[in-house]
């Protein structure tokens, strides 16, 4: 059997059956309780079991209520209340005690306590007097200082003067501090000779290296070549004369010796 529709309460049937909140609704009846509003599954909000927009959902914040003269009164009543209530209750639980049976355990604590207690008292009493008494019984103490006697001094004789004068004594002066010496600086290395510069006009010298030729001008040599016509360009080449070779450029003098 269908059911009835939970808004206009006529039979839904399955085409436009649409189960809700624990209810069956038409798709046309499942709006708004407040604007009526048509709502889907997505849009609704439940509120004891009734849909409601998001505009109209019913909030559950609590409200802010303004302390009347008679709210006051009331909260100061009930103030005054617990605390009365608090208090009998308190002597209330003063007046209650539990009474505990002696057995033989708490008697014999009971009676170790008073016996200590006791002996205590009287051992310090015993250990006073006899104190007391030993201190009455002690003889005063007597200066022990003696007067020293006097001694029989002879008396002083004349010194006859001396026409002698006795020797100066010798005067040895402190040594004079001497000073450690100061230990000798190490003496600077010597720099080496510069190298000395290849003649300016003439001349042979003998290639120490090899020399690949890195510009048009310049000229390639072996080790051990000889240069000869040799002519001082710029600090570091010259122009030479290859013997072997017979060609004739720019070489770097550091090659030749």
């Amino acid at each position: 059997m269908n059911p009835k529709c939970a808004r206009c309460e006529k039979t839904v049937y399955p085409v436009e059956k649409l189960s809700c909140l624990d209810k069956p609704w038409h798709k046309g009846c499942f709006n708004c309780e407040v604007c009526h509003t048509k709502l889907t599954m997505k849009s609704y909000k439940g509120y004891e079991k009734k849909p409601y927009c998001n505009a109209h959902y019913p909030t559950t914040r609590f409200t802010s209520v303004r302390d009347t003269p008679e709210n006051l009164r009331l909260k100061e009543q009930q103030k005054r209340q617990s605390n009365v209530q608090y208090q009998s209750g308190y002597r209330e639980s003063l007046q209650q005690y539990t009474a505990v049976a002696d057995n033989p355990e708490s008697q014999r604590v009971k009676r170790t306590q008073q016996l200590s207690g006791s002996g205590y008292s009287q051992q310090t009493s015993t250990a006073g007097s006899r104190w007391e008494q030993q201190q009455a019984s002690r003889p005063a103490p007597q200066p022990s200082y003696t007067a020293p006697e006097p001694r029989d001094e002879p008396a002083p004789q004349p010194v006859a003067p001396s026409y002698h004068s006795e020797p100066a004594q010798s005067y040895d002066p402190e040594p004079a501090y001497d000073p450690e010496p100061e230990p000798e600086p190490e003496p600077e290395p010597a720099p080496e000779p510069a190298p000395e510069p290849a003649p300016s006009g003439g001349g042979k010298m003998k290639a120490l290296y090899d020399y690949v030729a890195a510009d048009d001008d310049e000229v390639s040599f072996a080790e051990g070549d000889c240069a000869v016509d040799v002519e001082t360009v710029d600090e570091g080449w010259i122009i030479c004369t290859i013997e072997s070779s017979g060609a004739r450029g720019m070489a770097p003098s550091n090659y030749f010796e």
